[in-house]
Formats: structure tokens, sequence, C-alpha cells
């Protein structure tokens, strides 16, 4: 019995200008797996004064993937960033780049020590900030509460709206958005100017 029906997808228009996420976090780690990630991150990490993780592809399979991904070789500016040591959790196909970078870009890859969901937001929970494309991670460390930064395609999938740059599901998020579809230069420009004031 009720006395309403709604479907799911409609309910945003029935509630317009207010926020729909739930209070965060509203997943938790374990927390024996989430300090031993953490040990491993500060050793690795040195007297970086920031701790990002990295997700730059998606699952190819994905019909929109192309576009979604960004060839790792685009992001390489960030690596000039000082202070800042960088987490690969990179899985699948597209951690082949990491070999596309080396020598330039001093990665930790780690995505191959990442067993599933609760492994990866154990890792999450030692980072000070998440970079990823649109894949899962970018709502695993949203539900988790942390800083997130999204880059999404100028076509993006319809959670992310249009326009703006934050996020009605995750408070945590930043979106940065292409201007023009498979042009990710404009994006890593604005990573830049953003990492740097994140630092001073």
């Amino acid at each position: 019995m009720y006395d309403y029906w709604c479907d799911v997808m409609s309910l945003p228009l029935k509630f317009p200008g207010r926020p729909i996420h739930a209070p965060v976090p509203y997943m938790r780690t374990d927390r024996a797996q989430a300090a031993a990630w953490r040990t491993r991150v500060d050793a690795l990490a040195g007297d970086a004064s920031q701790r990002i993780g990295l997700v730059w592809a998606g699952n190819p399979r994905h019909l929109f993937d192309a576009f979604r991904s960004v060839p790792l070789t685009a992001l390489l500016p960030l690596a000039a960033l000082a202070g800042n040591a960088w987490f690969a959790i990179q899985k699948g196909q597209g951690a082949a780049q990491l070999a596309d970078v080396a020598g330039r870009w001093p990665l930790h890859a780690l995505g191959d020590d990442l067993r599933d969901f609760a492994s990866t937001a154990a890792l999450i929970e030692g980072l000070d900030l998440v970079i990823t494309v649109d894949t899962s991670v970018a709502h695993l460390a949203g539900a988790l509460g942390k800083p997130v930064w999204v880059l999404l395609a100028a076509q993006p999938d319809w959670r992310w709206g249009l326009g703006c740059t934050d996020s009605v599901w995750y408070p945590s998020a930043r979106v940065f958005r292409q201007s023009t579809l498979g042009d990710w230069s404009g994006v890593v420009a604005e990573l830049e100017v953003a990492l740097a004031t994140a630092r001073a």
C-alpha cells in the first residue's frame, strides 16, 4: 500500500534547487586496512605536503570511454608541480600508460594491490585528494567524503549536470570540464592553477 509514487529518476524534478546528496561520509573503511594503507602511503610520500591519487582511464568497453578517459601523457604537466606525491590507483588496461611517463613522472603505481572497492576505499582514506575521470573511484571518494576532483568530457554523463563546478551528489567533489570534446588542455591548465592554489 502507498499513497504516492514517483519514478526515481524524476525525484530531482520534484525537489528543484535542493541538494540530493546524503550526509557524508556514508561509507566507512575497515580501520586496520586503512591504517596499513596510510603507513604505506606515508612511507612512499616522504616529506611531500600533499598525497594525490590519480585515475585517468575508465573501462575501455564503456561506449563513451574514448572521450571520458584522458591519456596519461596529457596530464604530464602536473608532474612539474612541487610538493605533491602522486599515487596511481589506476586499474585495468589504462595502467599500461605508466610506461609512457616513466622517468618523467614519479607515480607510485598501486593499482595491482587494490583487490576490491574495500581496499580502494582504505587507500583513499590515506590520501589528501583524488583526481579522477568519471569512474567508480569518483563516486567512492565522494561517498567517503574525501576531496575529489572529477575530470569531465564536454559531453558528460547526466549525473554531473551541465555548467556547474560542484556536484549535487557529493559535497566534497569539484568538477573540471572540457570546453571542446576531446581537448583536455584547458582542464589540465585549470588543474595546475587549482593545485598551486591549494598548496598556497
